[in-house]
């Protein structure tokens, strides 16, 4: 018997003050069976920084073809794509000849600079290509919010997200490796 996906619930209000966007979003998170809290957490977070009504997040992990999470136009065609992990560089090329703007954003922190050393001169090229790296001690502090049913709320102000619920705050400050 194939094991399911974990549901989780997520209550977002973003307040974005860097793009003037502000939403309050009801968000169902699949959590694959093979995938870790911290990439769910961590994929909440990118859609968190991206906010907008169009936004969604795809198949995941069961769709090879498609991003983490995408916003689409009204003729189908992808306006943002959004990535995790440590992709190669053929896939982030695919993304970025099919999409107006595409995001990464990387963790792990020993494995992801030895990603970035062997990747970042080709990845130059890409103009609509810009890479975030979260440290693995905001990752850890960022799961201790992810339960079934989380409330959350979400200030974004000079790049810096403020994160809190019923019970903890926190800020996080992605590091740009490649901003366009």
């Amino acid at each position: 018997m194939a094991l399911k996906a974990t549901i989780y619930k997520a209550m977002v209000n973003v307040a974005d003050l860097d793009r003037n966007q502000f939403l309050d979003s009801n968000l169902t998170l699949a959590r694959h069976p093979s995938e870790t809290q911290e990439r769910m957490m961590l994929r909440l977070l990118a859609w968190i920084k991206y906010a907008n009504e169009r936004l969604q997040f795809s198949r995941g992990l069961s769709a090879e073809d498609e991003p983490e999470i995408w916003q689409r136009n009204d003729h189908m065609g992808i306006d943002l794509w959004i990535e995790l992990g440590l992709p190669d560089e053929k896939r982030l090329k695919k993304a970025c000849s099919q999409s107006g703007e595409v995001a990464l954003f990387t963790y792990n922190s020993r494995a992801a600079e030895i990603w970035w050393q062997q990747h970042q001169n080709k990845l130059k090229q890409y103009q609509n290509l810009s890479i975030w790296y979260l440290d693995d001690e905001q990752l850890a502090k960022l799961c201790e919010f992810g339960t079934r049913s989380m409330n959350l709320q979400a200030t974004i102000q000079d790049g810096a997200i403020w994160l809190s619920d019923a019970e903890n705050n926190l800020e996080i400050h992605f590091t740009a490796w490649q901003h366009h």
